[in-house]
């Protein structure tokens, strides 16, 4: 059998963009193959690094350059500043209103 690479939660997170939160996740979900070995008294969880498996978890993990492709991001923050506005002018007449 051949012997898989290990990488630590925080260094797979690091990675792949993750929080160690979501990497803990993937692993209960079973997702990524993982370890627990004892060192120095303590267990440390490894994750084991399979070639194909990785594959299928970099498409499905959403890259910045997807996020920012996909979503129009000037329009929403136009979108949003007019709602603002109109939040504030509401919360002003109210306040206005128990004076």
């Amino acid at each position: 059998m051949k012997k898989k690479k290990k990488m630590t939660i925080k260094e797979y997170a690091v990675k792949h963009r993750l929080s160690i939160f979501n990497v803990v996740k993937m692993i209960k979900a079973g997702e990524i193959e993982s370890e627990t070995v004892t060192e120095n008294g303590k267990d440390t969880l490894y994750i084991l690094l399979d070639k194909e498996k990785e594959k299928d978890i970099d498409r499905k993990i959403i890259t910045e350059s997807d996020a920012k492709s996909e979503v129009p991001l000037k329009r929403d923050i136009e979108r949003l500043t007019k709602e603002v506005r109109a939040l504030r002018a509401e919360l002003e007449a109210l306040k206005r209103d128990l004076k």
